[in-house]
């Protein structure tokens, strides 16, 4: 065997070094730079610790703070870091897991009979500060699943040890730092120097493994940085985050609401907040029309036998609402609605098809259901019902790519019209070691990852590309949105399905006047408008664009003798289109424009005895303050200007 191995780097490059080499010596080969920023490193997509030796030819990647990947090391290790305090803080502490997540980490523990407040998290703070200074190393060690369960006996740490149940002897790795150790997998980075600032965020309730027959266990929430302008930069991003936070706007701006007697996760629409679903559904809907789509309507539940023939029922069971049983013993019964899709297939099936007819694309606006754990809902972004702007494309392969670049024209012209104009798109695939979560064929999924490559190249998108988040019928393009305030979400997605209308026997004539199997595309350009609408609201802190705004006009009058004609000049608003209302609360003007303006409402018209006079009317700005006064129907062109402005060619 030879002593040199080939590494190549992700420019295509190829170096040879030493077998056994380390990531940290080929980073110092690079550059002293990168070596001190060096974090972890990518060995044939497994990101590993600097300090372990690489055998084989390899593709290789160095990893930094500024790479996800880097970040994600970083903060596992802060994970490490605060469990090793929590540990000499509170003896007998026993830990969940402890993960990196998008923005910082937490770990999951048992402290027995101690809940934790402010003044605790202070002092676990100043622990992990302390215990970082030393800067000591993280240190792996394969272990044996014998020694594995015999150090968490000793521990008397049930968690750990009900983990290595689950894992194979020698898949079994511990590491150290300092006087912690615990059972993982990781990586980590080189030592504990990096870590100088933390912030502990929050405290919250987690069931283990997500049970709510189990034991709930505390979560600690936190992030650190290794500056300390980078820790100050993300708190006041924070704050930001809770200025805009949309369960606080949607009380403040009358939007939804919750009942516990109505249940947790299930949204009430208040009546400016339903006006607002309207408008982004009736947005849509003109665009679909003008797309060739045909809205289609299907009921809220459907026979488990639907779903069993989809995939759905075995592949989302966890989450979904119990079975409503007609026959226990044949397991018969209904369920509420989990996915549109199913439906969508019996209305293509209903008769005969050719391929003269194709594409068909069925669009509705249906709402779905699925049975998040409670611990995991928040406000709209995560809830247990709601409505997906859900289309079904029926094609033949031929029209594949075509339909494919379409909708992604569609999406992109919804993503513009509401400003979302930081975004990256994601081709997410198949696991290729993992096959079995997923249904098809493999030519058949090689034929739609490859679809989705071309289309989103010959639309100008620099997507990349993750194995392992496919949904388990099909790959899919996924856009990934930032928001005002740096964070991202995902939104709009199309996914390539051949293997449902295989699932339900779809088929067409060809101009062979033979049967054929047609290609099934899902899309959503909002993904659902709970979410889509949370995340809206938080990007735009609740100052909707003109023409979405639920109110665009408050119309004030100064004193109740301007009422009627103030309530003219709102009737005269709404007859031309104009979504107007008018205040005629005995309250002074400056308490009426104060409120209007937590209302973000776009513009005020203020109505004294001078606008009554000269049929005229003041005019401010959300935002801005006094315009000026102007006759009515120069505001309305002025309004209407905005309005195309805000919607663009939309």
């Amino acid at each position: 065997m030879s002593d040199q191995i080939k590494l190549t780097f992700p420019d295509g490059t190829t170096r040879e070094f030493n077998r056994g080499v380390t990531g940290s010596e080929v980073a110092g080969s690079i550059s002293e730079g990168l070596a001190r920023m060096a974090v972890s490193i990518g060995v044939d997509g497994e990101v590993r610790d600097l300090s372990r030796p690489i055998l084989g030819n390899s593709h290789i990647q160095i990893f930094t703070m500024r790479d996800t990947e880097g970040m994600a090391t970083y903060w596992h290790s802060s994970a490490h870091l605060m469990a090793e305090a929590l540990e000499a803080l509170y003896p007998g502490v026993k830990f969940g897991i402890g993960p990196a997540i998008e923005r910082g980490f937490y770990y999951d523990v048992d402290l027995g009979e101690r809940t934790l407040g402010a003044e605790d998290l202070e002092a676990i703070e100043k622990k992990m500060a302390e215990l970082a200074k030393r800067n000591v190393p993280y240190v792996r060690k394969e272990v044996s699943k014998a020694d594995a369960i015999a150090f968490f006996t000793e521990k008397d740490d049930e968690y750990k040890l009900e983990l290595l149940n689950d894992l194979e002897d020698g898949t079994i790795s511990f590491y150290s730092q300092g006087d912690f150790t615990d059972l993982c997998r990781g990586p980590h980075v080189p030592s504990t120097g990096s870590m100088k600032y933390v912030k502990l965020l929050n405290i919250a309730g987690a069931y283990w493994r997500g049970d709510q027959s189990r034991k709930q266990l505390t979560r600690l929430y936190g992030i650190t940085f290794p500056k300390k302008k980078e820790l100050d930069d993300y708190l006041e991003m924070l704050e930001l985050a809770k200025q805009r936070d949309h369960r606080k706007l949607g009380r403040e701006l009358e939007l939804f609401t919750f009942s516990q007697k109505v249940g947790p996760g299930l949204p009430l629409w208040l009546p400016k907040g339903a006006r607002l679903r309207d408008l982004l559904a009736d947005f849509l809907k003109k665009e679909q029309l003008n797309s060739g789509y045909e809205p289609v309507v299907t009921p809220h539940i459907a026979r488990l036998e639907l779903y069993k023939i989809s995939g759905h029922y075995p592949y989302y069971s966890d989450s979904q609402f119990p079975p409503m049983m007609e026959d226990v013993e044949n397991d018969e019964g209904y369920l509420l609605k989990p996915m549109n899709c199913p439906h969508h297939t019996q209305i293509y099936d209903d008769r005969p098809r050719s391929y003269r007819e194709l594409p068909i694309r069925y669009a509705e606006f249906g709402t779905v259901y699925r049975y998040e754990q409670s611990g995991e809902l928040g406000g709209l972004t995560r809830v247990r019902g709601f409505t997906q702007d859900d289309a079904h494309i029926f094609c033949m392969p031929s029209q594949v790519k075509e339909e494919f670049k379409n909708v992604i024209a569609l999406t992109l012209k919804v993503l513009s019209a509401l400003s979302f104009t930081d975004f990256k798109a994601q081709i997410s695939l198949r696991d290729p070691s993992n096959t079995e979560k997923y249904i098809g064929e493999d030519a058949a999924w090689d034929d739609a990852e490859q679809a989705i490559r071309e289309a989103a190249a010959e639309m100008g998108l620099d997507a990349i590309e993750e194995e392992g988040e496919a949904a388990f019928y099909g790959p899919k393009l996924d856009f990934m949105v930032k928001d005002a305030l740096g964070r991202e979400w995902q939104l709009g997605t199309v996914q390539l399905d051949y293997n449902l209308p295989e699932r339900f026997d779809l088929t067409y004539i060809g101009d062979d006047n033979q049967k054929h199997r047609p290609v099934m595309i899902h899309r959503a350009p909002f993904g659902s408008l709970e979410r889509f609408i949370g995340v809206l609201i938080e990007h735009c802190g609740g100052n909707f664009p003109m023409w979405l705004a639920p109110v665009q006009v408050q119309v004030l009058p100064v004193g109740q003798s301007f009422n009627e004609y103030s309530l003219q000049v709102t009737q005269d608003l709404k007859k031309v289109g104009l979504r107007a209302e008018c205040d005629l609360r005995h309250e002074k003007v400056g308490y009426k424009i104060r409120s209007a303006e937590m209302q973000k409402v776009p513009y005020m018209l203020i109505v004294g005895e001078r606008e009554m006079e000269n049929k005229a009317v003041s005019v401010r700005r959300h935002g801005e303050g006094d315009l000026g006064s102007v006759s009515l129907s120069d505001f309305v062109a002025t309004a209407f200007a905005d309005i195309d402005q805000a919607i663009g060619s939309n």
